[in-house]
């Protein structure tokens, strides 16, 4: 079995990622979803998150000269810190804010000036907190390789961000293969892969449709 069917099983059997196109979830957005996405459950089960960490240290290897491994808050924290400690490598992380009191920082912990930094994700949906985390490590200087996630939803706005800013970025399983591993699972039925196909393409007009019939 390949990488990403393997991490999409794990986390569809310990319901990291949930999946109910009859009766969506409501994410912070206020978007309709039939996903819902949480893999800091993972960090409860010990050889799921072993798994995931040797997964993870395994794909940044593949990001050349990386000598900096930052995590974005808060999800991405404790699989960035596991993965720098992995590689033996120092590690910060990357508030969604600055700090309101104190120095304000933006960006917590010390990485050597001009440092080649890896970000890790839990999660990639738009791709919007994941390039604020590019971005505020850009303006302090250092260099950005890439992005590396758990999962990923496979929107093509996300594709675009990165795209646009030279970031290369990768994840260990996505959406796609997800549906195809909860449908052999029988997780989920034929009809309600194709709703979920239907939700990646589109997940506003999706969203609209289905909070109308709510």
């Amino acid at each position: 079995m390949n990488l990403a069917n393997h991490i999409a099983d794990r986390l569809l059997q310990i319901k990291a990622i949930k999946l109910n196109a009859t009766n969506p979830f409501t994410w912070a957005s206020g978007l309709r979803s039939p996903i819902y996405c949480d893999n800091r459950l993972a960090l409860s089960y010990p050889e799921d998150r072993k798994i995931i960490i040797k997964a993870l240290s395994r794909e940044a290897r593949l990001f050349t000269n990386i000598n900096g491994i930052a995590g974005v808050a808060t999800a991405g924290i404790a699989w960035g810190a596991y993965v720098a400690d992995s590689l033996d490598l120092p590690f910060c992380y990357v508030r969604s804010k600055p700090k309101e009191h104190g120095l304000k920082n933006m960006i917590e912990g010390r990485l050597d000036p001009n440092s080649t930094v890896l970000v890790i994700e839990d999660l990639i949906s738009t791709g919007g907190s994941s390039m604020e985390a590019v971005q505020a490590l850009l303006n302090e200087g250092y260099n950005v390789v890439g992005v590396l996630a758990i999962f990923q939803y496979g929107f093509s706005s996300a594709t675009q961000k990165f795209k646009d800013k030279n970031i290369l970025f990768s994840s260990l399983t996505d959406f796609d293969t997800l549906l195809a591993r909860a449908l052999f699972a029988n997780e989920i039925s034929q009809v309600d892969f194709e709703r979920l196909k239907s939700w990646n393409i589109d997940p506003k007009l999706w969203s609209d449709q289905h909070s109308n019939h709510n």
